[in-house]
């Protein structure tokens, strides 16, 4: 759809863009995402670039909106940073496979990683409307790549935060800070999102401790409609065969214990 951007701020080290977008508002999903038209109509950049949702409203002064969040490091995510209310955006969305709900009120543990964490308060959010405990683990290199430290405290029952440098919280990754929220909460089910070696370290701990494990894959997506298969992953199915698997409608969201670590870089 033709969406405008409502506002784009800075938030901590990265860029909160919010976008006039009633129909993909309604039928978002926590671990959806959206592909944003890249570069203007007359744009030899045509390539869209997919974006986390990070939340959406259903309602308001405008209509309904989405939020991204990304930090401007290449060309695409510069012309993004450049735009102005009221300017015209192509969004696509929502797409993919979002997290499952539990079904009955569980412990759960939310962990992420830098940008990774966007996605994760709408789904702490709808975790909390279903009663379950929700701990979140935020993670990045530095204080001001962490993003959302206050805004999580507001979307869960604790918050524990580790930076690769030792600037604030736990000095390491969340992969360090994990075990012991885990036993900590007894926790039952586990969310993660963030670069693959992030996820890769998340779904042994959960597996470790017999905790149900879903991560959201970020992959390469050249169309984001399962056409150009860029974006595959190796995912066993039922029968336990491996097979390239695409992420971008069979995902991003996989079960933990189903990806073939061994198989990714």
């Amino acid at each position: 759809m033709r969406s405008e951007v409502l506002t784009l701020k800075p938030v901590g080290g990265y860029l909160h863009l919010t976008l006039i977008a009633d129909s993909i508002a309604d039928r978002a999903r926590p671990g959806s995402f959206v592909t944003l038209g890249i570069g203007g109509e007359t744009s030899a950049m045509l390539r869209p670039r997919a974006f986390w949702l990070h939340r959406v409203r259903h309602s308001g002064l405008y209509g309904g909106t989405v939020e991204v969040v990304f930090t401007p490091r290449s060309p695409a995510t510069r012309w993004l940073a450049q735009l102005s209310p009221h300017d015209p955006v192509v969004v696509t969305g929502p797409l993919g496979r979002p997290f499952a709900l539990p079904t009955e009120p569980v412990s759960c543990a939310v962990v992420g990683h830098g940008y990774g964490v966007a996605p994760l308060f709408m789904l702490a959010e709808r975790l909390r409307e279903r009663d379950c405990r929700v701990h979140m683990v935020l993670g990045a290199s530095t204080e001001r790549e962490l993003f959302g430290g206050l805004e999580a405290r507001r979307a869960a029952q604790s918050v524990t935060v580790a930076t690769a440098d030792g600037s604030v919280g736990i000095k390491g990754g969340v992969a360090d800070a994990l075990p012991a929220v885990l036993r900590r909460n007894q926790t039952e089910v586990v969310y993660a999102c963030g670069p693959l070696g992030v996820l890769r370290a998340v779904a042994a701990l959960a597996g470790s401790v017999g905790a149900w494990c879903q991560v959201a894959m970020e992959a390469q997506m050249a169309c984001g409609l399962g056409v150009c298969l860029s974006c595959v992953v190796p995912v066993r199915g039922p029968d336990n065969v491996t097979r390239p698997t695409r992420c971008c409608i069979d995902g991003p969201v996989f079960a933990g214990d189903r990806v073939d670590w061994s198989l990714l870089p």
